[in-house]
């Protein structure tokens, strides 16, 4: 009885990283937190002690709804853009598909997503540093959907893409260090021979994509998180560099959490 195909099903990516997220929400607070620090005062788990001895326990879960839409935004539309694209050109292909067009769709992919998630994106960005804020200072949106309907109303609908450009530069590498490295190392440890196409395998192809995309876009996502909370201070994408680069080179690989999620396909 011959074997029966192995089907990937792109959405299984977007539902992955939501589950991630609902997981992870914790330490992408803390994240955030640390990346606005204009001077680094506090190391991660003074930052989370200092959240929950602040405003409870449930404030390291601020902005989860935010981070959920921007998953189902970003990350849905760049796994349904790779994980389509892929299957149809290597259909009916006798082998997988060269790595330098993996990094190709992933970066086009990955461009696209991050583009279409800004805008979630940011709304989570601010959510997660309102804690850290004055009372007076906080911006205080009830939801996700709240947060967009106000940013469009008080500071017009251009301010939902602050940080498009970082967020689909980022967007790029994330997805070229996740799916297509992952795609390249889970064919490599296939090809040694010594493992076959089991979980164990898909584990040690997703570790090392998350190690790859942490390593490629944490400068990145540093100045991004900097720009979509910004109140006005920075004159563009340069000028953050700058200023970030004045708190020594250290300042642009802050606190770093990556999922390495990829869905087995």
């Amino acid at each position: 009885m011959a074997a029966e195909a192995r089907v990937s099903r792109w959405y299984f990516g977007g539902l992955a990283s939501c589950g991630a997220a609902c997981c992870t929400h914790p330490l992408d607070l803390v994240k955030v937190h640390l990346q606005t620090q204009q001077e680094v005062k506090l190391r991660m788990t003074g930052m989370a002690l200092q959240v929950v001895r602040s405003d409870g326990v449930l404030a390291l879960y601020n902005g989860l709804s935010a981070s959920l839409c921007r998953q189902m935004t970003y990350s849905l539309t760049r796994f349904a853009i790779y994980e389509t694209v892929r299957d149809h050109v290597t259909k009916g292909s006798e082998g997988p598909l060269p790595f330098y067009k993996k990094v190709l769709l992933g970066s086009i992919s990955g461009c696209i997503g991050g583009f279409v998630g800004t805008p979630a994106d940011m709304v989570n960005v601010r959510m997660q540093n309102d804690v850290k804020l004055p009372q007076n200072q906080r911006r205080n949106y009830a939801h996700a959907l709240d947060g967009l309907y106000r940013v469009a109303r008080e500071e017009g609908l251009k301010k939902l893409f602050s940080g498009a450009t970082m967020a689909s530069s980022r967007g790029m590498l994330v997805t070229v260090g996740q799916l297509s490295c992952y795609d390249q190392a889970k064919q490599l440890v296939l090809s040694t021979g010594y493992l076959s196409d089991s979980i164990f395998t898909h584990f040690i192809a997703s570790f090392i994509a998350g190690g790859c995309a942490t390593f490629l876009c944490q400068p990145l996502d540093v100045l991004k998180t900097r720009l979509m909370n910004a109140k006005g201070e920075y004159q563009g994408v340069l000028h953050c560099a700058m200023e970030t680069a004045k708190l020594g080179p250290l300042a642009f690989y802050k606190l770093r959490k990556h999922f390495g999620i990829k869905v087995p396909s």
